[in-house]
């Protein structure tokens, strides 16, 4: 198994509480990653019929069944046990005895949030990050910025060395569109797929409610109930705007991302890194796979809060702002191959309005080579490959 960075933050937990809930997409690494380190714990899945009949019908007996503790995979298909456990582990409240996972995060948080409050360390687990697929596929390391984004990060694309466009055809067909049915009636799954491709074609804009209803043909009611489906199932990553207590005008809207880079190649019709290397949506794109690996770095170390962007009414923008306690660091993400002075403007308006609020900031761009400038310091993102800074 390819050693993951949110591996020490899961043992320090599960040392320190009864039950660790770890969360994310299907097909992130969540049940690899659990039986990897707790390999003496019985495993049981929650996708299995027989055992969440046993868990359904008698929920008393299934936990009497496991009075060590076990891994429970896919909980959000019992959501009631959560009820059940919180009685066991305040009876037993040995650190590490249940380890939860789960693919859907509303009717599992509100489950654990509910239930298991005070009782469980929560985690969220997203796909690789650069540095884990340079460790799982070390030839990566090579190509072009176009094979990252057309292969995305799923860890089995890159554990199995399959095809990027037909494993991630095959995610989409078999695990999007079955989660989002599980959670909620979307009887036109035809329609539900054009939205889908249509959000994937507005991916780093700002999200338009209104104009993606009336491009995919529904209510502006559903369009919001859809957008709501999609980040449950952590298909995409909502960003939203950075505000100051300033009388200026702000964007009030949040940018559309992905989760995974690679899946909205695969929504856009990219087959080929070529293809995605001339797509208009290239910058894009290169944009959601570096904000996304920042939310990752974030969470791999325990920590949730939201990253930002900023853009004031003139148009004035910073991509990517990443709260550290007061202050924010700011960072410009370009796609060139070559640094172009543009790319230090929204830096240094940002700086020159908002100064006592940043700690540092600098551009991350699709050049080979970094360049420690004075002012901006200017990161290849070939550096992700070499982990956290």
């Amino acid at each position: 198994m390819v050693p993951r960075h949110i591996q020490p933050l899961f043992e320090r937990l599960a040392q320190q509480y009864p039950v660790v809930t770890l969360v994310g997409p299907r097909q992130s690494g969540k049940t690899t990653l659990a039986r990897s380190l707790f390999p003496a714990k019985p495993y049981l899945t929650l996708e299995d019929p027989d055992q969440r009949e046993f868990a359904l019908a008698d929920p008393r007996g299934f936990l009497a069944a496991l009075p060590g503790g076990a891994i429970l995979d896919e909980i959000q298909r019992a959501p009631q046990l959560t009820s059940y456990l919180q009685g066991v582990v305040d009876a037993d409240p040995t650190p590490g005895r249940f380890i939860l996972t789960g693919s859907q995060q509303f009717e599992l948080m509100q489950g654990v949030t509910q239930s298991l409050a005070g009782r469980t360390g929560v985690l969220r687990l997203l796909p690789f990050t650069a540095a884990e697929v340079a460790l799982a596929a070390p030839a990566r390391r090579r190509l072009p910025m176009a094979d990252w984004l057309h292969a995305g990060f799923y860890p089995r694309i890159h554990d199995r060395r399959l095809d990027p466009s037909t494993a991630l055809g095959d995610y989409f067909a078999t695990y999007v569109e079955r989660d989002l049915r599980q959670l909620t009636a979307v009887h036109d799954l035809q329609r539900f797929e054009r939205f889908v491709r249509l959000c994937a074609g507005r991916v780093g804009q700002l999200l338009n409610l209104t104009s993606l209803a009336n491009d995919a043909g529904v209510a502006q009611s559903t369009a919001q109930a859809w957008v709501g489906l999609l980040q449950t199932s952590y298909v995409i990553q909502l960003v939203q705007p950075w505000f100051v207590n300033t009388s200026k005008r702000l964007i009030k809207s949040p940018k559309l991302y992905f989760v995974d880079v690679g899946l909205a190649c695969w929504l856009l019709g990219l087959r080929e890194p070529a293809q995605v290397a001339r797509d208009p949506l290239r910058g894009s794109l290169f944009e959601n796979f570096i904000i996304m690996e920042a939310i990752k770095d974030r969470l791999n170390q325990g920590d949730a809060s939201p990253v930002h962007f900023y853009r004031d009414a003139t148009g004035n923008e910073v991509d990517l702002l990443l709260p550290t306690g007061t202050q924010v660091r700011a960072l410009e993400i370009k796609s060139g191959a070559t640094v172009n002075p543009d790319y230090f403007q929204g830096l240094r308006r940002f700086a020159a309005q908002y100064g006592s609020s940043l700690e540092r900031g600098g551009v991350v761009y699709g050049g080979d080579t970094s360049q420690p400038r004075s002012d901006w310091p200017v990161w290849s993102w070939r550096v992700l490959m070499d982990g956290p800074a």
